[in-house]
């Protein structure tokens, strides 16, 4: 059963990256006619996702991993199911996939963990006294086949979805990521998710580039962490009781405000960022200077609606952006070295997990000549979030889905 459960995290994960391209490419022949139909079309798919949601697959709005933490806290199995059960699960896929195919600035690797999540939830009801350790193994499995990094799947589980090293459960964790990443790498080839690079960093550029992109990315990605566990409900006056009540209207507006970005940067910002992120990395494309506000908008726009997908792409592609416009800086350095500083940066200020956010992108481009400044950089990142966030979105996020404490 567990074997079973670790391929089919493998071919759920899979089956969402396909999913995803087509979804994204469906997008883009959609707007064809004409750049303005995101006007009409994503507040109005944004409203169905979010009436959606709430009303068939509830615990599916947004990223998934906050509710695959939760559901490892969470003591009463039924109480489980709510949040990464087969009804969670068939949800979360559906509508993450429906999301981008109306120009959501979302991605699929957190989806991935609440379905990996799930399925080794449903597997662990036979053996009801390891669900919550089975639970973690198959979001570590989500971030492994997602991203075919297995080690930052591990690093993952251990960093972000326990907080502690579990000897009982490294077993089950390492196992599934296993599983999971060959199936994955049996379908789509044994690839780097951001392809390879050589990328090295001069130390005296390195001593200027590494402290800017760990402030500014730490800092962005902190402001666009606090926005999201803002909204709805740390917002002043009657704004966040207006908009618990609105849902529906609400995911409208903050569609229309999706498409208005998109028509700001030309058409750049809708979907997961990723091929942004490869082409400035590797030097084969631009982004205007203006991309990283405007992804860094669209994403939260994005998140705080309701519409079930992740952040996990929009942000390494927002630090891309950051990267890419702090290389600007820099005429005699190869750019894209200081994009994955970006990178690290600013996805380290988001969950303030600053070993997963090196190991992660440097897994990712296949590239271990820059660790000791990728180290160096989440390091930075994490201390200028820290001014604004006591604890990463993720963990902030989760608490929404375990019950209220007792005067709180």
């Amino acid at each position: 059963m567990f074997i079973g459960g670790g391929l089919i995290v493998g071919l759920v994960a899979t089956g969402l990256a396909i999913g995803s391209d087509g979804a994204q490419a469906a997008f883009r022949r959609i707007i064809v006619p004409s750049r303005y139909i995101p006007l009409v079309l994503t507040p109005a798919g944004f409203a169905l996702a979010v009436f959606l949601a709430l009303r068939f697959f509830p615990n599916t709005q947004g990223s998934g991993i906050p509710q695959a933490m939760a559901a490892r806290a969470l003591p009463d199995p039924s109480d489980r199911a709510k949040l990464v059960g087969f009804r969670a699960a068939v949800g979360k896929v559906f509508l993450t996939l429906f999301g981008l195919l109306v120009g959501a600035s979302t991605g699929r690797e957190g989806p991935t963990v609440q379905v990996g999540a799930s399925v080794m939830f449903l597997i662990g009801r036979m053996s009801p006294r390891r669900q919550a350790g089975l639970v973690m193994a198959g979001a570590a499995a989500g971030v492994a086949a997602a991203f075919n990094t297995p080690l930052a799947g591990i690093v993952f589980g251990i960093e972000e979805m326990s907080r502690r090293f579990e000897a009982k459960t490294s077993g089950l964790l390492i196992g599934a990521v296993i599983l999971a990443g060959l199936t994955a790498q049996a379908i789509l080839g044994n690839y780097t998710y951001f392809g390879t690079t050589a990328a090295a960093l001069p130390i005296g550029t390195a001593w200027i580039a590494v402290p800017l992109c760990g402030v500014v990315g730490g800092f962005s990605g902190a402001i666009f962490s606090r926005i999201l566990v803002a909204v709805p409900t740390k917002l002043p006056g009657g704004v966040g009781g207006w908009i618990k009540s609105h849902p529906i209207l609400f995911a409208a507006l903050c569609g229309i405000g999706v498409a208005l970005c998109g028509l700001a940067s030309g058409d750049m910002v809708y979907g997961t960022g990723y091929q942004n992120a490869k082409a400035v990395l590797h030097h084969t494309g631009t982004v205007p200077l203006e991309y990283a506000p405007l992804k860094l908008l669209a994403t939260a726009l994005s998140a705080v609606s309701g519409v079930p997908g992740g952040i996990f792409s929009p942000s390494l592609s927002i630090g891309a952006g950051i990267g890419i416009d702090i290389a600007h800086f820099f005429h005699h350095a190869e750019p894209g070295p200081i994009v994955l500083l970006g990178m690290v940066a600013y996805f380290t200020g988001v969950v303030r997990a600053p070993i997963t956010g090196f190991v992660i992108v440097s897994e990712m481009s296949g590239d271990h000549s820059m660790l000791v400044a990728l180290m160096a950089t989440a390091l930075i990142a994490d201390w200028c979030a820290s001014w604004i966030n006591k604890e990463g979105v993720y963990h902030a996020l989760a608490k929404r889905f375990l019950p209220k404490k007792p005067g709180a």
